[in-house]
């Protein structure tokens, strides 16, 4: 791809009526030129892209003045903030769960800006473990991940800070709580794998040249961390010869056997395994190509169980030992089904949760395959966990729906009564609101569900303020879930709903491929239709819509708001993916080209990707929604380029008097770990922004 650079600013200052005319910052252009297949693609705010420099600096700062300021005017937020904040404020608990001679949980005491870990001995004591509270003093700190061996008397845990996916990662005695060792740096995308007492597997990238926010990273590599050992001489396991983009290790629970899974995008893996039993032993293929989805479940010795969609785009249970693992030995455990799969394991079972429209059912089965029943669930709605050691007799899973808090229950596994363990205290009348799933026609006629709530009574007059969700995309299902932020919009009349879009693993590969690179127009299609229905079925009206989403999601409302921006009135895109000439040139989002291809792929899919980026496709004098783009100055996943060069096209194209405003937030990622008080915030604002310029100013 050829590149020339010329520059010449351009100063470009824009009024816009709110209340009062607002002033946006000025956002210079410059003349900046990539050439595709012969084709001279512009791009002037390319500066924006380099997070380290002064001046994307001044200029986020100025973006917030206005921002905030804007926010500041509107007469509900107050008491957005009051009713959410005291909605929030209920005491959190966890699934229990056992290592060594204690009981850990997570617990957070309402507005606490991180759970905290405590613990229980077997007498019943409680006493504080882990305090991610204590990272940072503005809470921007988080735990990002934590370990134990497998008797454990050793942890270790991972830290993020300002919300990036880097992290830190400390080992601690479990029983003296003393530091062990030094921290790791430097880890990203990783789990922690223990062996024995004596270290751990982890995976990383090499520190990138440049912004370690926004540079490439495209070499994951597996190591392995010997106690009390110089990080400097952990040993590389895999990754240093051919390059994969993500790596991982896992120890199966017998200790026996190291599996890796490499992968060069975000759907399909390749499988090896090291046998540890075996001094000098070393790494081998099991599976050598990424057409499938392979992750291994359990083993029983060298007999392996493994979940595949191979041959199954629902996924099936397989099993096969390590001396004959050719595909054609496999042989089913769990076969497929018309239902999604997705297993786990507990209490020597399987318990295979299944989705049927995106609501789960679950079934218990025995390690030969056999049925033992299907478990009884306390209502309709989404049901998770189910997860623990061989020996347990009694699990925990935790089911919720969109009006139903997250509920903690106890499972025994033999008799599989189910018993209410944890039953939070949330200021909110679920009675007087409702769930109702719909089914309706996307452009092509394919069927597609939604989910709509609202209070009961509401009345269908096409007045409703709705906000419409949706992610479509990297085989991600979206179930029913609690919110607090949801339960306040539902409180003040609004109404919420959720469409299972082409792109996501509501119905298994076949959906998620229908919305993948020259098919994601598919995904855009079932939103807009998702908005017609609601607006045909007198749910809300084009005066009282907004769309909403994140990352992914992100970007389909920013390619939803440019396609057809007379159907909505107030867009929400987050952390989106915006720039899809560019995103692959981004820490690690070459790995996402299985969704998206990219533009270097061929002239056909260089055009796609043209005709719905959302950065190239803002045109002058349209009337665009009323726009809130957030995103934040951390996030090294989908880095803020993205929407700061979206918010500068919107901001010099707009035409009419809808704002466009930009809210970044400072020391925030992509949004894992973010403190209570960030998040509530945040809610608050993006309801307060949509509400105001639905012409409400006023709360039920």
């Amino acid at each position: 791809m050829k590149k020339t650079i010329t520059i010449t600013a351009i100063v470009c200052t824009l009024f816009m009526n709110a209340q009062t005319k607002i002033t946006y910052p000025e956002t210079k252009k410059i003349n900046h030129v990539d050439t595709y297949f012969g084709e001279n693609i512009n791009d002037p705010y390319r500066w924006l892209e380099d997070d380290r420099s002064a001046e994307t600096g001044t200029w986020v700062k100025m973006q917030n003045d206005v921002t905030y300021r804007y926010l500041a005017t509107i007469p509900l937020r107050d008491q957005l903030k009051s009713r959410m904040e005291n909605l929030w404020n209920y005491e959190k608990i966890s699934a229990p769960f056992k290592e060594g001679e204690y009981t850990y949980y997570y617990k957070n005491n309402g507005l606490q800006n991180q759970s905290v870990l405590f613990r229980k001995d077997k007498n019943g004591k409680e006493e504080l473990f882990l305090d991610p509270n204590s990272f940072s003093k503005d809470g921007t700190s988080s735990l990002g991940g934590i370990s134990f061996s497998k008797d454990g008397s050793l942890v270790a845990y991972e830290i993020s800070e300002g919300g990036s996916d880097w992290r830190k990662v400390i080992v601690l005695d479990t029983k003296t709580k003393k530091t062990i060792g030094n921290p790791l740096v430097d880890v990203k995308f990783s789990g922690i794998a223990w062996y024995k007492n004596e270290g751990f597997y982890y995976s990383s990238y090499d520190k990138p040249v440049g912004s370690e926010l926004s540079a490439k990273t495209d070499q994951h590599k597996l190591y392995y961390h010997k106690l009390k050992a110089a990080q400097k001489t952990d040993k590389l396991i895999f990754g240093g010869d051919i390059k994969r983009r993500y790596v991982g290790g896992s120890v199966s629970d017998d200790e026996n056997y190291l599996f890796i899974s490499a992968a060069n995008s975000t759907t399909g893996n390749e499988l090896y395994y090291l046998d540890l039993s075996k001094p000098d032993s070393k790494v081998v293929s099991l599976i050598n190509n990424y057409e499938n989805d392979n992750d291994v479940l359990d083993n029983k010795g060298s007999k392996i169980y493994l979940v595949t969609n191979f041959n199954a785009p629902n996924k099936r249970v397989v099993t096969f030992d390590l001396s004959n693992p050719s595909k054609e030995n496999w042989k089913d455990c769990i076969a497929e089904t018309e239902n999604v799969l997705n297993p786990n394991t507990g209490g020597g079972s399987i318990f295979a949760s299944y989705m049927r429209d995106a609501v789960s059912f679950i079934k218990q089965f025995d390690y030969d395959g056999n049925l033992i029943r299907e478990v009884a669930l306390p209502g309709i709605g989404t049901a998770g966990g189910f997860g623990g050691k061989e020996t347990e007799t009694t699990l925990y899973f935790s089911f919720t729906n969109y009006v139903t808090p997250t509920t903690i229950y106890s499972y025994n596994v033999q008799s599989g009564e189910s018993k209410m363990y944890q039953q939070p205290q949330v200021d909110f009348k679920f009675d007087n609101y409702e769930s109702k799933q719909v089914f309706y026609t996307s452009k092509d006629g394919t069927r597609i569900p939604m989910i709509i709530t609202y209070k009961k009574g509401t009345p269908l007059n096409g007045k409703n303020p709705t906000i419409l969700y949706g992610y479509g995309g990297f085989n991600i299902s979206l179930t029913p879930s609690f919110s607090i932020s949801n339960a306040v919009w539902l409180e003040n009349g609004g109404i919420y709903a959720v469409a299972n879009l082409r792109g996501g693993g509501e119905y298994g590969k076949v959906w998620h491929d229908a919305g993948t690179q020259l098919k994601k127009q598919n995904v855009f299609d079932d939103f807009i239709a998702a908005a017609e229905y609601l607006i045909q079925e007198n749910y809300t009206s084009s005066d009282y819509l907004a769309i909403k989403g994140g990352s992914n999601g992100g970007l389909l409302v920013g390619a939803v708001m440019t396609q057809r921006p007379d159907l909505i009135k107030v867009a929400l895109p987050a952390v989106g993916v915006l720039d899809m000439l560019r995103y692959h040139t981004f820490t690690a989002g070459a790995g996402w080209a299985y969704d998206y291809g990219t533009a270097e792929q061929s002239v056909e899919m260089f055009e796609y990707l043209k005709g719905y980026s959302p950065v190239h496709n803002v045109k002058a004098g349209i009337k665009y929604p009323a726009t809130l783009v957030t995103t934040g100055d951390h996030d090294d996943r989908v880095v803020p380029a993205h929407s700061f060069k979206f918010a500068a096209e919107l901001q010099a194209k707009q035409a009419g008097e809808n704002p466009v405003m930009i809210r970044i937030e400072v020391n925030a990622g992509h949004g894992a770990g973010k403190s209570v008080a960030a998040t509530i915030q945040e809610n608050v604002d993006m309801q307060a922004f949509t509400l105001y310029n639905m012409g409400i100013k006023e709360l039920n």
